[in-house]
């Protein structure tokens, strides 16, 4: 199944890179890539829409991992870093460098945005706990008031900020990847990396948990010390894409469901599948919202909650029937 899933990527970015006014062929990319010529279709290839895909790889992996690991630790299928605030979080960190520091900075918006996912999670996790436990409902409950008062954060934040930074700043909110640079990239690139490689030494950790606290303790898993890894290395996947991103939600939610279809629930097979299956979805849904809108581009973010939304209902009636 994995040399499958990694076609499907190499295929996304294919077309990815093909797509778009200049029409580039497989010839010319090559050329581009290996042959380092420096036509218009090279230069296009090599600034512009390579980087854009790359970033998305880089993005929807990223997401669908933490989504992963989110749904692991609270033993909850509907668990996603949007719906759960911490992608808020992580852009209120970023913001506040973005708008209010110097465009220099960008090195610090990964870590600042990751303080803001931390700190946003950590607020949901304490709101939802009770003497008898974190319950699922509550928890997404918690996630969803959260996320609407940083909501509410980032649009003060935006209307404060200098007035040539504003119509940048919302654009971003609703999820870019038109942002791709091959600086960007190779910023980004040692954070997901790190992270993901984390999550994987992890998910022995993770098949233990979701058997349940006091099984995963009396098969010898130092469960807090798990959970706790678990919980920052997935607050860090999180912050550090969408500090380059902006605001892409569902990837989280939709991705790791599909990729347990795949290849079942073990996490040494589920983590590879999920960050191979979420960055060629990320791909596709950032290559169509460009060709739906010839005049522009459609914000990624805006197909990913189309598909993203109904899913969640799905899902939220299916748990309900069950509960």
């Amino acid at each position: 199944m994995f040399p499958v899933l990694a076609a499907a990527l190499l295929g996304a970015l294919a077309l990815s890179a093909s797509t778009g006014p200049v029409p580039i062929s497989f010839r010319a990319a090559f050329d581009a890539i290996f042959r380092g010529t420096d036509d218009t279709a090279a230069r296009v290839l090599l600034s512009l829409r390579l980087p854009r895909a790359l970033l998305g790889a880089l993005v929807g992996g990223a997401l669908a991992s933490s989504g992963v690991a989110f749904q692991a630790l609270l033993r909850n299928p509907l668990a996603d870093p949007y719906i759960l605030g911490v992608s808020g979080g992580a852009a209120v960190g970023a913001l506040s460098v973005a708008l209010f520091l110097s465009a220099d900075a960008s090195p610090l918006l990964p870590l600042c945005a990751f303080g803001g996912a931390a700190l946003s999670a950590l607020a949901v996790f304490l709101l939802s706990r009770r003497r008898s436990g974190v319950s699922p409902e509550r928890l997404i409950l918690m996630g969803v008031v959260v996320g609407a008062f940083l909501n509410a954060v980032i649009m003060l934040m935006v209307t404060l900020a200098p007035p040539g930074k504003i119509p940048g700043a919302l654009y971003w909110l609703m999820g870019d990847l038109g942002l791709g640079t091959p600086r960007r990239v190779a910023v980004l690139f040692p954070y997901v990396a790190l992270g993901t490689v984390l999550l994987y030494l992890l998910s022995r950790g993770l098949d233990l948990l979701l058997l349940g606290d006091h099984a995963a303790f009396q098969a010898g898993l130092s469960v807090e010390r798990v959970k706790t890894a678990t919980y920052l290395t997935a607050s860090l996947l999180a912050g550090s894409v969408v500090a380059v991103s902006g605001l892409i939600g569902f990837v989280g939610l939709i991705v790791p469901h599909g990729a347990r279809v795949l290849v079942g629930s073990g996490h040494r097979r589920l983590l590879p599948a999920a960050f191979l299956l979420g960055g060629a979805f990320l791909v596709l849904s950032d290559t169509l919202a460009r060709a739906a809108s010839p005049a522009g581009e459609l914000p990624v973010g805006a197909v990913t909650a189309l598909a993203g939304a109904p899913f969640f209902l799905y899902l939220l009636r299916r748990n309900g029937r069950r509960s």
